[in-house]
C-alpha cells in the first residue's frame, strides 16, 4: 500500500507534512494580500505627526511595547474594556507593528484622548502618582531630554517612499523644525494621544 511507504519511511513523512503545511497557509494568507480591508487604511485615518512619528521611537525604544500590547481582540470582555476591536486596515502604516503579545500592563489601543496630557507626563514621570498598584517603570529622563529632529526627515520620506505612507514634500521640509527642542516626554504624550482615535473608542 501506497500509504505504508509514507508511514514507514519518517523523512519522507516530514517532507509531506510541510508541503500540507505551506499550501494551507498560502491559501490562508495569499487572499489576505489582496483585500481592502487588510492593504488600505480604515477611513479618517491620518499619519503620524512629525513630532507622534518620534514618539513612537521612544516608545520602541524604551520597551513599552513589550508589556503593553496594542490589539484589542475581537471578544467581549475585550470591547467593553478598551473598546472597538483592531482592524488591519488600522496599521497598514505601522512598520514595524507593534501589536504585541504580553499585557503586563492594560492594552493601549485606543488610549488616546482617554486621559490629558498632564495625566500622562505624570504617568510616564513616577506612574504610582496616579496608579498606586502599577509595577510600570518611571521614566523621568523623558523630560530632560530634547530632540534633536536630524533624522526626521529622512525617516517620514522613508515611509512615503517605501511603505506608501501620504507624507507631503510640505511636512517633510517642516519635520525638523516641529520637533527640534522638545523634550522626549511630550513627544511619547503626543503619539499616545494619537493612538486609536480613528475607530469608535471606549469613554
Amino acid at each position: 500500500m501506497r500509504h505504508e511507504i509514507v508511514e514507514k519511511h519518517l523523512g519522507l513523512m516530514a517532507i509531506i507534512i510541510l508541503v500540507v503545511i505551506s499550501f494551507g497557509g498560502l491559501a490562508e494568507i495569499v487572499p489576505l494580500l489582496f483585500l481592502d480591508d487588510t492593504t488600505k487604511p480604515v477611513e479618517g485615518m491620518r499619519p503620524y505627526s512629525a513630532l507622534e512619528l518620534e514618539g513612537r521611537d521612544i516608545y520602541i525604544r524604551e520597551g513599552c511595547h513589550v508589556c503593553h500590547t496594542q490589539m484589542i481582540r475581537p471578544l467581549r470582555a475585550e470591547t467593553e474594556r478598551y473598546g472597538h476591536y483592531t482592524v488591519a486596515g488600522e496599521h497598514v502604516w505601522e512598520h514595524p507593528f507593534l501589536w504585541g503579545s504580553k499585557r503586563t500592563g492594560p492594552d493601549i489601543a485606543r488610549v488616546g484622548g482617554r486621559y490629558s496630557d498632564e495625566w500622562h507626563k505624570v504617568h510616564l514621570n513616577n506612574p504610582r502618582d496616579v496608579v498606586p498598584e502599577s509595577n510600570m517603570p518611571a521614566f523621568p529622563w523623558l523630560a530632560e531630554t530634547e530632540l534633536d529632529g536630524e533624522q526626521i526627515g529622512a525617516k517620514m520620506s522613508l515611509f512615503r517612499d517605501k511603505f506608501g505612507v501620504p507624507y507631503t514634500d510640505e511636512q517633510i521640509a517642516k519635520a525638523k523644525e516641529d520637533v527640534q527642542g522638545v523634550h522626549e516626554l511630550d513627544a511619547l504624550v503626543a503619539y499616545l494621544q494619537s493612538l486609536g482615535k480613528t475607530l469608535p473608542q471606549k469613554r
